[in-house]
Order: C-alpha cells, then structure tokens, then sequence
C-alpha cells in the first residue's frame, strides 16, 4: 500500500524571507519533556522568531538525518523526513520513533515521515530547505533525481552533512553537485560538518559546527536555521577543505580504534591525532584547500571527537581489526556505514595523484584492501627514520583549481 500524506497549504502572496535576522524560538517545556539536561544547568532558547516557519526536507532517516530533524522541529520548523523504508515511515508518524536510528528517543511532533516514493515535485517546490543526510554515494543518484525539480524559480537552500569521497569518479560532494545540478546551485551549495555525535544532538548536549559554502550569504542562512545555544554554528567559505576534513578524518579514526585495539594507550592516541592532522593538512594543502580549515570545528574538531569515543563508527571498525577480526566479518555485523572504509580507497588515488606522503593513510588502506596485518603495518609505521614535524605543501592544488573552474570560479 502507498503512503500518502498532505501537501503543507502554499500562500499565493510572497512569503517573508523565513531566514530573518532573529533565531526560531524553541518552546521550552516541549523540549523539557523529551529530552533529559544536565542537572542544575538550564539552556534558554534563543529569542522569538517572527516570521514564517521553514519548511524542511530532510532526505535520509539515519542517525544524523533523524537528530538533525529533531532539531529543526523543536526549533519550531515543519520538517519533512524522507526514508526508503515504508516500515520505518508508518511506525515513525504513529509513534515518532525510529525503528532503525536512536531507538530510545521520542522525536519531535513537528516531523512526518515520507516514503518510499521518492518525494514529489509539488512537494520540493513547497519546501524552502533540502537537506542531504545520506551517504556520499548516493548523493549523485539523489540529486539526478531531484534536477528537473531544481531548474527553473525559487531554489531552496540546499544543505549537505554527509562526509565521504565517490569512490569511483574521487569527487568531493560539490563536484557532483555541480555535475548533476550545474556550477550555480554549486556555488549556492552549504556544507555543515564538525565534532557532533547524533545521540549527543538529541539529548541538547552543547554542540558546534562548521557551517561553510562558496556563498558567504548562503552559508549565513543555513546558520541561521540551525543555531541554538545548545548547536552553535561558525560560518566559512572553504567548502573544500571542509569536505576534505570531513573525509579524510574517518581513515585517521579507523587508525586510532587499531591502535587501541592493539593495547596502545594515551600517548599513542595523541601521537595519531596530531599526526594525523598534518597528514590531513598536507593532503588538503596539496589539493587546494586552505590549511586553517584543518584547524577548524570540521578539521581538528571533528578528528578528536572521531579518534577519542567508541561511539565513532570508524573508531570500533578499527578497534576490531586491531583486535584481530577480519574487515568483512566487521561490515556485516556492524550495523551501520563507516565511511572511512570506502574514504580510503578513494583517498588512496589522491595522494597518489598529488604524491605526497601520507604514511598513516597508506597504513589503514594497505591494512584494509591489500591484505596486511595490523600488527605489519604498525611496526613499519613505528620503524620509519626521524623527520620534519612540519611540512606543508606549497605547490599543486590542481584539484581544488579544476573544481573551481568547472564552476567557472577563479582558484
């Protein structure tokens, strides 16, 4: 049986700009009743917004898709979230809760769930923001989808949280955005990334991302819609370096959950930290991106968070392959997608196209795909001669350079 659900009524007069000055206001005793604060300390809401609500689709029901949803719905907008899953849709509208993601939370009245038919036009048109919780693969078949819909009138905000690289083509998201939906809505494109577990989000523990896009008044938008006390938001214009940190990060986790299932400590966890950021740093200087960005909320930020919790999936992928277990027996049984499995095989062709040396990536890679053991790739690692801490790349960014230019952008 198809589901079916009723199309928000659309006003004939022009709308105000539903991304005013003013922040949404977030009824306070709702919130009080779902989610448990810390005790003894007290959140309040940022003021009033006077205007209309924001219309939100949420594309993928997962654990970032839903936290972010919940969100937004107690930042009082009208969300939408779409899912594949018709089971998933059903028990979400009777119950508002998710039969597949943060099981334990009761989500926000303000969402409904939409399913499994891909959303209609009428619908998309009615809405004033896209948001893109799904994984970077099937970010360009969603978008393919969604083309015709996009041309032509009013574009919403488009707003991506996904972090990977297409395996395939290595294209960051912007470029197949740009690919499928043309350089404009690219450069129109927002990217939200940074250190924020969804099971944290949805329990209002203090949380703060990198908001970035090559609009700078975009960018502001979608920090507008997203920004409480509780989710605070710092824009930027590097979605490059963004999407690179965002990326490269999970390989850096999957190394740091090996380590620690080899028995290494503190030191070792630290050791990997730094050195994986200027790994990171030197890959994306390479490509073109701007090396502050590694020192961002979405760079050393969201590197910490992922190589310090056993709440990363990357982290316990690693973790385990340190422990001796064999990386199939790990994807089938781990219950979700750990990007950095997929990233590093991409990430491989990079740094081999932009030749510089990124021993850890190498390490996880060859220990993934190449057949090694944790414990070979481990003393090679440990066994390599003294050398320059720092050592920043000054030339290329022949990738970054291309992508800009397809969008018809100067580097």
């Amino acid at each position: 049986m198809l589901l079916t659900f009723v199309l928000p009524s659309l006003r004939s007069s022009a709308r105000r700009d539903i991304f005013s000055s003013t922040r949404p206001f977030l009824p306070q005793q709702r919130l009080m009743s779902r989610v448990a604060t810390p005790s003894g300390f007290r959140m309040s809401p940022s003021p009033e917004f006077d205007g209309d609500k924001a219309k939100v689709l949420v594309f993928g029901a997962g654990n970032f898709g839903s936290c972010l949803a919940d969100h937004l719905g107690d930042s009082s907008h009208m969300v939408y979230m779409w899912s594949r899953s018709e089971s998933l849709v059903k028990h979400f509208n009777e119950c508002h809760r998710n039969l597949e993601a943060l099981q334990d939370h009761v989500f926000a009245e303000s969402i409904t769930a939409i399913g499994p038919e891909f959303p209609t036009a009428e619908l998309i048109h009615s809405m004033d923001v896209l948001l893109f919780a799904i994984p970077t693969e099937g970010i360009r078949e969603t978008l393919a989808s969604l083309r015709s819909t996009l041309n032509g009138g009013r574009v919403p905000l488009l707003i991506f949280v996904n972090k990977g690289i297409e395996i395939k083509t290595r294209a960051l998201t912007l470029e197949i955005i740009a690919d499928t939906c043309g350089p404009e809505i690219a450069k129109m494109a927002t990217f939200i990334s940074g250190p924020s577990f969804a099971k944290e989000i949805v329990r209002r523990q203090p949380t703060s991302v990198s908001v970035v896009s090559l609009s700078p008044t975009h960018a502001e938008r979608a920090s507008r819609l997203f920004h409480q006390p509780w989710f605070r938001c710092y824009t930027g214009d590097d979605p490059i370096g963004v999407e690179l940190a965002g990326a490269l990060k999970n390989v850096y986790a999957i190394a740091a959950g090996m380590a620690a299932g080899l028995g290494f400590e503190n030191n070792t966890r630290a050791m990997l930290i730094t050195r994986g950021l200027a790994e990171m740093t030197r890959i994306g200087t390479a490509y073109g991106a701007s090396p502050l960005t590694f020192l961002t909320l979405a760079g050393v930020g969201d590197l910490f968070l992922t190589c310090s919790s056993s709440a990363s999936r990357n982290y316990t992928v690693g973790h385990r392959l340190g422990q001796g277990e064999s990386l199939d027996h790990i994807i089938e049984t781990l219950g979700s997608v750990a990007e950095g499995v997929t990233t590093s095989k991409g990430l491989k062709a990079i740094v081999d196209e932009l030749g510089v040396a990124a021993p850890i990536a190498s390490a996880v890679y060859d220990v993934l795909y190449e057949g090694k053991a944790v414990t070979e790739r481990a003393n090679e690692l440990l066994s390599l001669p003294a050398m320059s801490e720092l050592d920043l790349s000054i030339e290329s960014g022949t990738p970054a350079k291309r992508l800009l230019g397809k969008l018809g952008l100067d580097a």
